[in-house]
Parts: C-alpha cells; sequence; structure tokens
C-alpha cells in the first residue's frame, strides 16, 4: 500500500479511503460460503421486492420502515448501539424531542457505506440529498439512489442539467420531512473525516443540524472503493451478525443570512473606499480560513468566519463520535485516488 502514500493525510497519516481487509482465517471458508450461498437469494428477493414493488404501494410508513428492517435482518444487522449527547441510558423517551431529529431538521451523516441510508431509512424516512465540494446546492435523491451512491464514483460539480436545490427550499417543500446530508461528498473507509462540503450552509437558520456517525463491526462492510458490489455483499452477507454504532450529537444551528448590504459594506452609501478596503483585508487575511477549505483552495475565501465556523463544528462533531480523526482531504483526492488505483488493478 506504499504506493498510495500520497493518499493519505500528512498530519495524522490516515488513509481513508483504502479498503479494510476482511479478518477471517481459510479454515471458516465453507461456512462463510454457505451462510453466502444462503442468504444472497433471501437478501436479492426483499430488495427487488420493496424497491420494485413495495414503496410504490400506498401503505403508511410503519409498514415501510418494518419492511426495511426485515432487509436489514437478512444479513444479521441487528445488533444497534445507539448513544445520544447528553442522554444518559435508558432516559431518552424523557429528553426525545430536544434530542432527536424532528420533521424540517437536518441530519450531517457521516458516509462509509450503503447501509447508511438502509439504517436511516427504517429509522427517520428521510429525504436523502447528494452534496457536491464546491456547491451550497444539494440534489435529492430517492433511498435507492442515496444506496447506490455509496458505490459511485466522486463527482467535484453537478453535471449540466442536473436538478439542484438549496436546503431551505427542500425543507420548506416538505415541513413533515427530516431531510439527510452526506457532507463529506463521497464514501469512506470510516477511518477519518474529509473536508466538508458547504451545502450545510444553504439550510436555514433555524433548522437543527444533527450530526450522526455510522460505524460498523466488523468494518469489512464500507465502500470506499466504487463499483465495489460483490465484495460488499460477501463481506455483508457471509458474516454471521454485524452491530452499528450509532452516535447522534447536539445539534448545530446554521448562521442566519445576512442582507447583502449589510455583508458588503462596500455597496453602502454610508460607507467610505477605506472602510470597504479594511472589510476585505480582514476577509482575505481571517485567522480562521485555514479551519476549513474546499478541495480547490479557492472557495474557502468565499465563505465568512461564521459560516466556516459551522462547518467546523460538524466536522469535529462527526470526528468525536467516530473517534476518528479530520484529514486535508477531499473528493479530488478520492477521484485521484480511484484513478491510481484502477491503473494498479487493470495491470
Amino acid at each position: 500500500m506504499e504506493k498510495y502514500s500520497q493518499f493519505r493525510d500528512r498530519g495524522s497519516g490516515i488513509a481513508p479511503f483504502l479498503p479494510i481487509p476482511r479478518q477471517s482465517s481459510r479454515a471458516h471458508l465453507p461456512a462463510l460460503a454457505f451462510l453466502f450461498v444462503l442468504r444472497l437469494p433471501i437478501f436479492v428477493a426483499a430488495i427487488l421486492g420493496y424497491f420494485v414493488l413495495l414503496q410504490w404501494v400506498p401503505m403508511g410508513s410503519l409498514a415501510k420502515k418494518a419492511f426495511l428492517w426485515m432487509i436489514l435482518g437478512v444479513p444479521g444487522v441487528w445488533w444497534i448501539d445507539l448513544q445520544i449527547d447528553g442522554v444518559k441510558r435508558g432516559s431518552l423517551a424523557k429528553q426525545h424531542a430536544l434530542r432527536l431529529p424532528q420533521p424540517s431538521d437536518v441530519i450531517a451523516c457521516s458516509f462509509t457505506s450503503p447501509i447508511d441510508a438502509l439504517y436511516l431509512a427504517a429509522i427517520f424516512d428521510p429525504i436523502f440529498t447528494v452534496s457536491f465540494p464546491h456547491s451550497q446546492q444539494v440534489r435529492r435523491i430517492s433511498l435507492f439512489g442515496a444506496i447506490m451512491q455509496a458505490f459511485r464514483r466522486p463527482r467535484e460539480q453537478p453535471t449540466p442539467g442536473m436538478q439542484m436545490v438549496d436546503l431551505r427550499t427542500l425543507i420548506e417543500a416538505n415541513p413533515t420531512r427530516v431531510v439527510v446530508v452526506f457532507p463529506e461528498a463521497t464514501t469512506t473507509n470510516g477511518r477519518g473525516i474529509l473536508t466538508l462540503s458547504p451545502s450545510l450552509l444553504s439550510a436555514p437558520s433555524g433548522a437543527k443540524i444533527f450530526p450522526v456517525s455510522l460505524r460498523y463491526t466488523p468494518p469489512d462492510v464500507t465502500t470506499p472503493i466504487p463499483h465495489s458490489y460483490w465484495v460488499f455483499l460477501w463481506n455483508l452477507l457471509s458474516e454471521p451478525t454485524h452491530c452499528i454504532r450509532v452516535r447522534i450529537a447536539e445539534c448545530v444551528f446554521n448562521v442566519p443570512k445576512q442582507p447583502q448590504a449589510l455583508a458588503r459594506p462596500g455597496k453602502s452609501y454610508s460607507s467610505n473606499l477605506l472602510d470597504t478596503l479594511q472589510t476585505e483585508e480582514k476577509e482575505l487575511f481571517s485567522s480562521d480560513d485555514s479551519l476549513i477549505e474546499t478541495d480547490d483552495g479557492r472557495r474557502g475565501s468565499e465563505l465568512t468566519r461564521e459560516e466556516r465556523r459551522t462547518l467546523d463544528k460538524v466536522a469535529e462533531a462527526l470526528a468525536r463520535l467516530g473517534r476518528v480523526k479530520r484529514v486535508a482531504l477531499g473528493s479530488a483526492d478520492k477521484i485521484a485516488f480511484v484513478r491510481a488505483w484502477g491503473r494498479r488493478q487493470s495491470r
């Protein structure tokens, strides 16, 4: 793996794009293969039954959630270790409305596996979105699209003609739904938090943003490599049981959007040239500029100090919940890594 040392974080040495190898001996291979063959047709039938038929049937959300839990139960995803910041075990019912995402709230979730979307759908029945590194707008997708997004190559920019929307508009149009954002904009192996997309900044100031970390035991069901369908299915269906470690942080509020006239003193008649130059100089040489920047290093200067602080709070919460570190890598590094990985595999 030394050939991919350039895709490690320079400060910590973490490699968030390398696949996690399976920890099992060859002596267990026959039993694992038997379990895989036994589960595969049931799992495929359950997936097809839901996405081809049941999701279009007008039935309640509870029935759909129950079927999604059945899909999770086929590969043995039975154990859920849930912890919420500020809530003691056994006292969640008393503080439910304050500590869990509610309609019109935003979930900023780590992105490591196709199971992420399936689990969130079974709990919150949310609206899923796709983020891009240099855009504050998102693309709305279905549950199936969110699952498949975990296998796709990352993109730095949306394709021409793609329907994009900001979170404020999406929340106002769907006030009874939770909105899920994957701010890292691509999958990792769960060992680090990438540079976050500014898409969270388009949420209204009154909306709560809940950082949510999902980690798996064993961790080999993550899909940092695009199109790794069979590897994922083998790791998922051949393991007897899986555990999801769910951590939910206290909510973060987005900074309120200021009017253009207040945000840019140079456009007010009460300001002079010296005020404008001083304001631009402070924004350009602010000490907080190094906290968050997008992959190309240019868009970070367009964010205000408060906006960068908001993204920092979410990123730090995701790192703390997942017991990992933030890394100075993003979608552009993942794209370069995928190219290098493909060249090596083709040899």
